[in-house]
């Protein structure tokens, strides 16, 4: 054998060595890694009064949310709350299971607006709230959702709102996710994989956002139905002429 492959085989050896090492430090602190990567979903802003505190759908089984939210209304964030959810049939759906929810942890009926929407994502369901806020004249909102959500949510609705409207949110405890231990349950981990993917996602269906969200003198279409508006696209008027802005495209397509 002569030097150089001796050589080769000591520098293949040293690289072995190396990769085993990583992989052993790799997993002795694999436990603060991933608590790490669990918290770093969880964002919550500081409370600020706002005009609605908006729980956003689906809360969970015990109605973390919900108690979340009746817990803010009762500081006095806000005068309304906004239960928003998915219709599951005609004439029911989770934003009057939320409603519900709210009523039996102390919030008067009288100041909660159950939102009705067929959105199948956050994302939709930003645009459908969108044009609730635009007829109410609402400008400072707070997001009530789950900790494992409140990242995405947050991103999302602050895209699609725009600078018209503050957003910030309020994380929830979730039973089913706990930052500090969520790979240790099955639904733990179906959580936090969901959230990334849903993240991703979100960032890429709402890389052009900015530029329709950056055009002046905008209003929301008055007639169009929201279905037509719910899922890729939403529906604006600009300069006085109707057109549709795809959220994955930066051209404006002209008049309808």
């Amino acid at each position: 054998m002569n030097k150089s492959e001796h050589g080769g085989i000591l520098l293949k050896l040293m690289g072995l060595l190396f990769l085993l090492g990583f992989l052993a430090l790799l997993y002795a602190v694999r436990h603060p890694l991933l608590r790490t990567a669990g918290r770093l979903w969880v964002v919550s802003d500081p409370v600020e009064q706002a005009d609605a505190i908006i729980v956003l759908g689906d809360d969970n089984f015990v109605g973390d949310r919900a108690a979340h939210a009746a817990e803010l209304f009762r500081r006095g964030v806000a005068e309304t709350v906004v239960a928003s959810g998915r219709l599951l049939r005609p004439g029911v759906g989770m934003a009057e299971i939320i409603k519900r929810d709210l009523v039996m942890r102390g919030v008067p009926e009288a100041s909660i607006v159950a939102f009705d929407h067929s959105a199948a994502n956050t994302r939709e369901e930003a645009v459908a709230l969108d044009a609730l806020l635009a007829g109410r004249g609402w400008s400072r909102v707070l997001l009530v959702t789950s900790n494992y959500h409140a990242r995405r949510a947050r991103f999302i609705f602050r895209r699609v709102f725009g600078a018209r409207v503050t957003v910030t949110v309020s994380a929830a405890g979730d039973s089913a996710f706990q930052p500090a231990g969520w790979w240790r349950t099955r639904a733990g981990q179906q959580l936090f994989l969901h959230e990334v993917i849903g993240y991703l996602v979100a960032r890429w269906d709402l890389r052009h956002a900015a530029v329709w969200l950056a055009l002046p003198q905008r209003a929301r279409i008055q007639g169009v139905p929201l279905d037509a508006c719910i899922s890729l696209e939403t529906c604006w008027v600009y300069s006085d002429c109707p057109v549709y802005y795809s959220l994955h495209s930066p051209f404006i397509p002209g008049c309808l």
